[in-house]
């Protein structure tokens, strides 16, 4: 296995975006391991443009800078590999999370943790930037995700530091980013999302896409991360970027 991943961490009290700024410093031939690491984001993003809530001492905001010698098709797997790591640094500090497809980290149906993985052309070649967002705490969440959302000073009563939380989880990062990039990665990755995820098969969803929605049971991952969802009519759908939403059986 290669060695360990060299560490950069620059921190900032307050900045407009981790991952933007990461991918500028990524442009720059910033080397793999450059991480930047903030108390607020007065930019803070998800997926598709969302907004994550970033105020001051409320979670970890943090991106990675990483430059995997692959295929743009296969960073579905980097997002998966993350929350493999996430999910095992949780574990340290007694949160038991569930990794729902493909970037969101639940506990009893709350989000606790939010990955984005973008991709960035550089003069040395492909990056892909991660960002990483855990709730700390849930004293300032605002209304509108009060109730869909949690931190893990509510799951466990326990309040800690963001860089409490960076020791382990770049440990992890590091760990399952070696994996990843092996010759057997993608299947070893895979395996190890599998085991942490109850979506991985027989999840009843509803995967919202850019041109309309698929509805069906899900059914385990294609070897880039995609996820595949059997119809009701028996056919099998290959979704590569969705937003999942789990529904009851009656719906």
């Amino acid at each position: 296995m290669a060695a360990a991943m060299n560490f950069n961490i620059q921190r900032y009290d307050t900045i407009g975006s981790t991952n933007s700024e990461a991918a500028e410093q990524a442009r720059r031939g910033a080397a793999e391991g450059v991480c930047i690491m903030a108390d607020s984001q007065t930019a803070g993003r998800g997926r598709n443009g969302r907004t994550w809530v970033s105020e001051a001492g409320s979670g970890l905001y943090f991106s990675i800078v990483l430059r995997p010698k692959f295929a743009v098709e296969s960073i579905p797997l980097i997002t998966l590999m993350t929350g493999v790591a996430v999910c095992d640094t949780l574990i340290e500090f007694g949160v038991k999370a569930d990794i729902k497809w493909v970037n969101d980290l639940l506990v009893d149906g709350r989000k606790i943790c939010g990955i984005l993985a973008e991709a960035v052309e550089t003069p040395l070649g492909l990056a892909v930037v991660v960002g990483i967002g855990i709730n700390l705490t849930s004293r300032n969440f605002p209304d509108e995700i009060a109730d869909t959302a949690t931190s893990i000073e509510a799951v466990t009563g326990k309040r800690h530091t963001a860089d409490e939380i960076a020791e382990p989880l770049t440990r992890y990062i590091s760990y399952f980013y070696d994996i990843l990039v092996s010759p057997d990665g993608p299947g070893e990755t895979i395996s190890h999302w599998r085991r942490r995820s109850s979506y991985y098969s027989g999840k009843l969803v509803r995967v919202r896409l850019a041109n309309g929605t698929v509805e069906g049971e899900t059914a385990g991952l294609e070897e880039n991360g995609a996820l595949r969802v059997k119809t009701p009519d028996g056919s099998v759908k290959i979704i590569q970027a969705g937003d999942v939403e789990l529904l009851r059986p009656t719906e």
